[in-house]
């Protein structure tokens, strides 16, 4: 036990040791919540290069947790976690003044309540590669129907698919949300010569952009890649999604929550959509990321989309890799040095 944990806590910490020197000036402590091991090691081999001194745990951030980031102004912590006010405040009563997230959305995390109690909160930048490469994988999957294929497959069942597959150099695909990782969608889908539709509110992109009930009417896939926000909760709602092109696919490696699920499952239940691919899905905490094998997952939407031969699911990890995953302890790190170096400057 270290003297700064608390007796009832089980958290697993382990602490870098400081570098008997550092380019940067003072040292800056940050806890590390929700590490997995592979985050561990990179924290601190990373760490010590920014003069940066992590404390790492396994333990979500929480009321009962807090106290581990007792003496450092800095946090990291996941996107698995939901964040709630009374966490952000047990957290400021410790004197945390920074919370960093290990993802690139914010929408686990109540940053306007995180203000109030003096609560600064960041994402982080990584590979946008990651993403794009796996939605690029999802759209093939879709038209080629890949579901169907590989379970018959898995069952010894090698006969020629009742449908055919599909063409990306035929098909127009309208990308919803052209920031690093739409664009990186679009950069990669100009190989395959297929046309490119966007929309954004605020268009940077090669792309030709177009409003974005047009694009839903002309694309044969639209795939979603803006933040989840209120103004972006359910954008593809039931009116909208009742505009998409007759037959065309769905993918979202977003945030779930920017569809309409229901009027999703009904649209393919119907035969409206030709069919989705999803890493990510409303209502998916408490269940991605945990082993459901011997559990009774019910009649809800995952079970009900997860019986459709067209429809691809995933556990939220489209941006599992060893390079983003590498980019994001390093931002992690650097962001929290920043900060406190300015936090050290204003005082």
């Amino acid at each position: 036990m270290t003297d700064r944990e608390p007796a009832r806590s089980s958290a697993r910490r382990t602490r870098s040791p400081a570098p008997w020197s550092s380019p940067v000036g003072p040292t800056t402590g940050i806890t590390v919540y929700g590490c997995e091991p592979d985050e561990a090691l990179l924290f601190h081999e990373l760490a010590p290069r920014f003069g940066v001194v992590p404390t790492t745990t396994g333990e979500a951030v929480s009321e009962a947790t807090a106290e581990l980031a007792r003496g450092n102004r800095c946090v990291s912590v996941g996107h698995k976690t939901r964040i709630t006010e009374s966490t952000l405040l047990a957290l400021s009563r410790v004197g945390v003044t920074y919370l960093s997230t290990r993802s690139a959305g914010r929408d686990h995390v109540d940053v306007a309540f995180a203000k109030t109690v003096g609560i600064s909160v960041e994402n982080v930048d990584y590979s946008p590669d990651s993403v794009a490469d796996y939605t690029v994988m999802l759209m093939l999957m879709a038209v080629r129907n890949a579901k169907s294929v590989l379970r018959r497959a898995d069952v010894h069942d090698y006969r020629s698919p009742d449908v055919r597959g599909r063409e990306l150099r035929d098909l127009t695909v309208g990308v919803i949300g052209t920031g690093r990782i739409g664009a990186a969608v679009i950069d990669r889908l100009w190989g395959f010569g297929c046309r490119r539709l966007a929309y954004d509110i605020r268009p940077r992109t090669s792309a030709d952009h177009t409003p974005l009930d047009e694009l839903l009417r002309q694309s044969d896939i639209v795939t979603l890649h803006t933040p989840l926000n209120a103004d972006t909760h359910h954008l593809l709602d039931r009116r909208r999604i009742e505009r998409v092109k007759p037959g065309a696919f769905v993918i979202n490696t977003g945030r779930g929550a920017l569809l309409d699920t229901e009027a999703l499952i009904r649209a393919l239940e119907s035969g409206r959509l030709g069919g989705a691919a999803l890493d990510v899905l409303e209502g998916e905490e408490g269940t991605f990321y945990a082993d459901c094998r011997d559990r009774d997952i019910g009649t809800g939407r995952l079970s009900r989309l997860g019986e459709m031969s067209n429809v691809v699911i995933s556990p939220h990890i489209a941006y599992h890799t060893d390079h983003a995953l590498r980019d994001i302890v390093e931002n992690s790190i650097v962001n929290c040095r920043e900060f406190d170096r300015r936090k050290q400057h204003w005082i």
